[in-house]
């Protein structure tokens, strides 16, 4: 009988420990953003104090803020810090202008701030500054290798630009941006760095609630829809997988994905959006891409950001102001981190 008991010990032990290993190696695949258009929020250090008690290990900042980048001193957060649209055009004519960038607003922080993605952009492809996306991730890269950040990569963001009435396996990018797309991805492959995604299942399943289930988009699909070898239980996999072959189809599938947004509002779109709705979408999310890949890269998988961390009123009324995570209050809009 004591024979049985230390062996029960044991393997419970084991068990305990890789289940523990297990939670903490996927915790690093999910971060959240950090939008701040909102007169009402917290102060930057009351917010990445936030990050850090809900045991969130990303964070994502749409522009270089010098009172958010100050705060994050010390905090050991994998930050991707992005450039503005608007400023994408100099920064790719111009390497001076790049330097300047990277001289105000990443090169003071190095030491302390841990810079692990540089963005140029959000959406911008397609769009008026799309054709200065790759010589402006050049010059970045550039400017960052001159202060030292050999390991910090730099992309850009991109919203999910395929045709959704497609199956996966015949996603394509649209005519319009294939040129970019190549310049862009051969950027990518050279340097090693990913490419981000916009993924956002909910506006495919609000607009067409008549052939997208809502099960299929919260991950809780019981037959799948195949789509030749592929069997797809969520839409979310769906579209990550069609990006995947858009990227085939330029001799890029070799590029990795992280997904830069993703999440469901809670409120402004009645009976599509609503707290119980938003929970279960991240929850199931998180679950997702911390467990496994996507069918077409079943290996491979996926960081995320969670959009987003507050609820912003000074986004236009609706869907739009409602989700966050968190009240500017800080307190939960629904508990998704289990330290929160």
């Amino acid at each position: 009988m004591e024979l049985k008991r230390v062996m029960f010990m044991i393997v419970s032990t084991i068990v305990l420990v890789t289940t523990q290993l297990l939670l903490f190696a996927g915790a690093v695949n999910i971060g959240v953003d950090y939008g701040r258009l909102g007169d009402n929020l917290p102060p930057p250090s009351d917010v990445i104090s936030l990050y850090t008690k809900c045991g969130i290990e990303k964070l994502r900042l749409y522009d270089p803020n010098p009172e958010v980048l100050e705060a994050l001193r010390g905090s050991n957060l994998r930050v991707s810090l992005g450039v503005r649209n608007e400023d994408i055009e100099n920064i790719g004519t111009s390497q001076e202008a790049a330097n300047e960038w990277v001289n105000t607003n990443v090169a003071p922080y190095v030491k302390s701030v841990n810079f692990e993605w540089i963005t140029l952009g959000n959406e911008v492809i397609p769009g008026p500054y799309a054709s200065y996306v790759p010589a402006a991730m050049n010059n970045i890269y550039n400017a960052i290798q001159s202060v030292g950040l050999s390991n910090t990569k730099v992309t850009t963001v991109t919203a999910m630009i395929l045709a959704s009435s497609y199956p996966p396996s015949m996603g394509a990018f649209p005519d319009e941006t294939v040129e970019v797309m190549k310049e862009v991805t051969a950027f990518l492959q050279q340097t090693g760095a990913p490419i981000m995604v916009n993924v956002y299942p909910y506006f495919a399943y609000a607009s067409d609630p008549a052939d997208i289930s809502l099960e299929y988009a919260t991950f809780r699909a019981q037959k799948p829809i195949v789509d030749g070898k592929f069997k797809y239980y969520s839409l979310f996999d769906a579209m990550v997988d069609a990006y995947y072959a858009a990227l085939e189809q330029i001799n890029a599938g070799n590029v990795s994905i992280i997904v830069s947004e993703s999440g469901w509002p809670t409120a402004g779109n009645s009976p599509y959006t609503s707290v119980d709705i938003a929970q279960t979408y991240n929850t199931n999310l998180i679950n997702r891409v911390t467990r496994q890949g996507t069918p077409r890269r079943p290996n491979q998988t996926v960081d995320a950001f969670i959009f987003a961390m507050f609820n912003e009123n000074q986004k236009p009324d609706g869907v739009e102001q409602n989700w966050g995570l968190f009240y500017p209050s800080m307190e939960n809009v629904y508990q998704l981190f289990e330290a929160c």
